[in-house]
């Protein structure tokens, strides 16, 4: 190597900074930041894996607390929802819109939010996904076919199932309740007037099945848009009818 090459390689090293450990905060080190002093310390490998394991779990339930934490707060302030619209039937219900006006400015305000997916394969599903901003989120799903009643057409059907399990999807998430608009009605009464679960529809649907009853006749003689429509306190005679039926082929 000559003079001058040897002269650039002494100023280069002379010049060179050594590379700098990750700055540490004065405050509580981060599960990233405590594997690295770990490391550089001599530590196992494995043993800083099963620390950063351990910390990934403690966070995930740190985070679920605060989820769930929330969403008791958001309803001990949501009220029940106004039956604001009227079906084919004359029977009032609560439309997605009078749910969203009163649920999401509150639960908004305890970092509380909420999507849909929608797959649609022989029935349309729709997940509702609720999540909280400290990571952790709940889903929970419903299915059920287009919605042929009445003049609807093919996109026409889809779209009112679509905002009908997304509507009953968010009530599943936040356990909402709908009321008439008065207030007259005890909660007991509120409760019993609420609409049956997805397991008591497809006990209904299976009944019905069974029975070769005309489905959308049934409904309109019950005064309910769907299946789902039942409510609580209707349950037990829906049942009856359809199991008399049963017996009596």
């Amino acid at each position: 190597m000559n003079t001058v090459a040897n002269a650039l390689v002494d100023i280069d090293h002379e010049h060179r900074q050594p590379v700098a450990a990750p700055a540490m905060d004065a405050g509580p080190m981060t599960p990233m930041q405590m594997a690295y002093h770990l490391i550089q310390n001599g530590a196992d490998l494995g043993a800083v894996k099963e620390m950063l394991a351990m910390s990934k779990e403690l966070a995930a339930d740190a985070a679920r607390r605060e989820f769930e934490e929330a969403v008791a707060s958001a309803k001990a302030e949501i009220q029940p929802v106004h039956r604001n619209a009227k079906g084919h039937n004359d029977k009032r219900y609560a439309d997605f819109a009078a749910y969203a006006k009163a649920v999401d400015p509150i639960i908004s305000k305890y970092g509380l939010s909420y999507r849909f997916r929608t797959t649609q394969t022989e029935k349309i599903s729709v997940t509702c996904i609720l999540a909280h901003k400290a990571g952790h989120f709940e889903e929970n799903t419903l299915s059920g076919p287009a919605d042929s009643t009445g003049s609807k057409n093919a996109i026409q059907a889809i779209g009112s199932t679509l905002t009908y399990l997304q509507r009953y999807t968010l009530i599943q998430a936040l356990g909402l309740a709908a009321s008439n608009d008065d207030d007259g009605k005890t909660a007991s009464q509120t409760i019993d007037n609420g609409p049956i679960t997805e397991e008591q529809a497809a006990k209904v649907r299976a009944l019905i099945e069974e029975t070769g009853t005309d489905i959308q006749k049934f409904c309109a003689y019950l005064k309910v848009e769907s299946v789902p429509d039942i409510t609580v306190s209707e349950f037990p005679r829906v049942i009856a009818m359809l199991e008399k039926k049963k017996g009596a082929k």
